[in-house]
């Protein structure tokens, strides 16, 4: 069974452990640097990212150089810095993972192999683009020399630790390797298989691991998107995906190289422990998070319902204090803040945190409840909303667009062509005001889109993230792991793509950043400000709410 999702924005996809952190997890990172001098930018933006690479501060590297691509689109070498650092973080990653690593202990090479030519299925049958196998190969390659320099790789699979060995044995693989013509999956399987019996031969390394660093480069080299995906994770994508998981209920981000919190979730046990954004995770049950990595001290705060996290606090210019956090089954609102913010016009404000199960839903008590309280006009506010499941994106979109065309998808795969309309009944007429910024994406663009093209209501905010693809999970029968790939494009009602262009606003409003936690400490929210003003213009003009029942 495959779920077809718009899978969240890059920045939460390289760092969800469990639900560890959202979309917006890196928008204050202080690497963004904007100068005059647009040469002169780029090489303050290169310097900042290899000061980050030396440091091995991979997940902060990596949000630095997406920000980066994302006004410099055509400067080759962030890409390359960006592909490069992605290597290191899913190799640190994957080995931070007990799911994983378990894994590895159990299979067997054959089985291995069996695992990388169902996903070279996987990719051929679903893929959005047709794949290139011999660039496949070459990515699997890569991987692993990158793999062979990576200590969380070395330490647990390179008894023989000798630099010359090492670099003896990438030589021989490229020049063996290289002039390989490897145009079928079936070629592409035995290339790995003999890689990985010569890798065994000449640096007694367990041939599993080097299929499953084949596997992994597979994946990576399709686009940002698409991945190989652990039991861990896979669980985590469904858990996303359902609204719940087992935790604290914290949202994390990497951080100078350590771990802050970005936002507890209402309700969690991370909540009625006193745990607040802007808190700095010192140490987990004992063991200070400085001695290892930030994916590492992020899968330290996991565990089954029911055990205690024992966390050393430190909020900004406080002391170190000691909380004691009991792991639960945690409801993720994906509907949120729901107020009247203005009770003399009635304008009505709710926030949509991501797009999973329970949202339309969800929405439907929010607007009901703000209806019974005297909601005139509506502000939604997606801001920092990074994606989720593209029929509760539609669903959505469906409660205000009166008819037509919400969103198109078109892939290679004739199956992934589909026209989303509109239906004729159970829809809010209100006066509609809709909050985007840069770290709205995919599903939040899919909505935004739609009420913009359909001039059904207000955009305000800055320009959106632009990732206009969607992604499908695929579980993989040889094992508990999953892989995630990209299977389609998506285009606006108007037929306008969505990839590297976003949705702009009808209303652009400039903010320095937006702080820890989604909220502004004075209260002043000139977005949020900007869009009541956008709603009072609207109700000024007569327009009701009213709804037909479903």
């Amino acid at each position: 069974m495959r779920q077809r999702v718009f899978t969240f924005g890059f920045r939460a996809i390289i760092a969800a452990a469990v639900f560890l952190v959202g979309a917006a997890a890196y928008a204050q990172l202080p690497t963004t640097v904007r100068i005059s001098d647009p040469r002169g930018e780029i090489d303050a933006i290169l310097s900042r990212g290899r000061q980050l690479e030396i440091e091995r501060r991979w997940g902060e590297a990596l949000a630095h150089y997406e920000d980066a691509m994302r006004r410099h689109p055509q400067e080759a070498e962030l890409r390359q810095r960006f592909e490069s650092s992605r290597l290191h973080f899913d190799i640190e990653r994957r080995y931070a993972d007990r799911s994983f690593c378990d894994s590895v202990a159990r299979m067997s090479t054959e089985r291995a192999l069996d695992l990388y030519s169902r996903v070279l299925l996987k990719i051929e049958s679903h893929y959005v683009d047709a794949p290139h196998w011999k660039a496949l190969f070459d990515r699997g390659t890569g991987n692993l020399r990158v793999a062979l320099w990576e200590p969380a790789f070395i330490d647990k699979n390179v008894p023989q630790r000798d630099r010359v060995a090492v670099e003896s044995f990438m030589e021989e693989l490229h020049r063996v390797a290289a002039p390989w013509s490897v145009v079928t999956r079936a070629e592409a399987r035995q290339a790995v298989s003999y890689v990985a019996r010569l890798a065994q031969q000449r640096l007694e390394i367990n041939p599993t691991v080097v299929v499953l660093e084949y596997l992994c480069g597979a994946t990576n080299a399709l686009d940002p998107y698409s991945a190989f995906l652990t039991p861990n994770q896979l669980n985590e994508v469904y858990a996303q995906i359902e609204g719940n998981f087992v935790g604290l209920g914290v949202e994390l981000k990497a951080l100078d190289g350590g771990l802050v919190i970005v936002g507890v979730i209402s309700g969690s046990p991370a909540e009625q422990a006193g745990i607040r954004a802007g808190d700095r995770i010192l140490s987990v049950d004992g063991r200070s998070t400085a001695e290892v990595s930030t994916e590492q001290a992020a899968n330290m705060l996991q565990g089954p319902a029911g055990t205690v996290a024992r966390l050393i606090l430190a909020g900004p210019g406080e002391n170190a204090r000691e909380v004691n956090v009991s792991r639960r089954v945690v409801e993720v609102p994906s509907v949120d803040r729901v107020s009247i913010i203005d009770p003399q016009d009635g304008i009505a404000y709710l926030k949509l945190t991501c797009f999973q199960k329970t949202t339309a839903r969800d929405l439907d008590v929010a607007l009901w409840k703000l209806h019974r309280e005297g909601m005139k006009s509506l502000v939604v506010d997606v801001r920092g909303n990074p994606g989720g499941l593209l029929m509760s994106a539609v669903e959505v979109a469906d409660r205000f667009v009166e008819r037509g065309v919400i969103v198109t998808t078109r892939g290679r795969n004739s199956q992934e062509d589909y026209t989303y309309s509109a239906h004729d009944i159970g829809k809010w007429r209100m006066p509609l005001v809709v909050i985007i910024d840069q770290d709205s994406a995919s599903a939040a663009e899919i909505f935004a889109g739609a009420i913009r093209d359909h001039r059904r209501g207000t955009i305000v905010g800055a320009r959106s993230f632009g990732k206009g693809s969607v992604q499908g999970i695929f579980p993989l029968e040889e094992s508990d792991a999953g892989v995630r790939l990209t299977t389609a494009k998506f285009y606006s009602p108007a037929g306008h793509p969505y990839s590297f262009v976003g949705v702009e606003p009808d209303l652009e409003v400039r903010v320095a950043a937006r702080p820890i936690g989604g909220r502004h400490p004075s209260g002043n929210d000139p977005m949020l400000q900007a869009a009541a003003d956008a709603a009072r213009r609207l109700g000024s003009n007569g327009t009701l709410q009213a709804r037909n029942s479903k």
